[in-house]
């Protein structure tokens, strides 16, 4: 087969303890999944759960330096679990959703808040402010068989060493397992797939400089730097 230029690289990341990469398929993220942050945000109650979506080729990896995006002057950091999916599906079962899973990361939804704000506002997708270049902050997926399934124990996010975000994966809306079954009601998983989980209270901006890092139960810290504005 020709084509009329060279497909881009596969987007992937590193799977800890092997030389192997996870080749990063879609990015699908669930909104407003801790109660906290959903009242923060000007939302309470248990809603159904609702998604939006990153490219792949979004994803940075542990220990980058991130030029501080265009096009906004409000860029929010978002600590968040990552369930990397390993087996096709639809229309999957509660009890059968772990089934699913490969491994989990440590994830930073990076927000460009002003325009998510404008977006909401005008009633508009909030593409540009979720699915900007280098939004998508995801580290090593770690292995079930290693790691075990993580569905309790704390979440949180420091900017500069200062805490800002602290939560427990059990304060979840939606569970993991029920993430997997609702979300598999509306599209056919396949490999390479990834959800980023929800983050709990506490999001704030990022100025060039700073450092923010994310320390889940069960998985090495995840940090990005923000450099200067390109």
């Amino acid at each position: 087969m020709t084509y009329v230029f060279a497909p881009m690289p596969t987007p992937s990341l590193p799977v800890a303890g092997t030389s192997e990469r996870f080749p990063v398929r879609r990015i699908f993220c669930v909104g407003r999944n801790y109660a906290e942050h959903a009242r923060e945000m000007g939302h309470d109650g248990r809603e159904a759960p609702f998604f939006f979506t990153k490219p792949a080729d979004a994803v940075v990896e542990n220990g980058t330096i991130l030029p501080y995006p265009a096009a906004t002057e409000n860029l929010h950091f978002e600590a968040e679990l990552v369930v990397a999916i390993g087996k096709a599906g639809r229309d999957i079962a509660e009890a059968d959703a772990l089934d699913h899973v490969y491994g989990y990361a440590c994830g930073n939804d990076l927000t460009r808040r002003d325009l998510q704000t404008q977006a909401k506002q005008a009633g508009r997708p909030w593409d540009m402010a979720k699915g900007f270049d280098g939004s998508a902050v995801i580290g090593a997926i770690h292995r079930v068989a290693d790691v075990g399934h993580l569905d309790h124990g704390p979440i949180q996010l420091t900017r500069n060493r200062e805490l800002q975000q602290r939560g427990d994966l059990s304060d979840m809306i939606w569970s993991t397992p029920e993430v997997i079954t609702h979300l598999s009601g509306l599209i056919a998983f396949q490999p390479g797939d990834l959800i980023m989980t929800g983050t709990p209270a506490g999001v704030g901006a990022l100025a060039p400089g700073d450092t923010a890092v994310v320390s889940i139960a069960g998985l090495p810290d995840l940090s990005v730097s923000i450099g200067e504005r390109r």
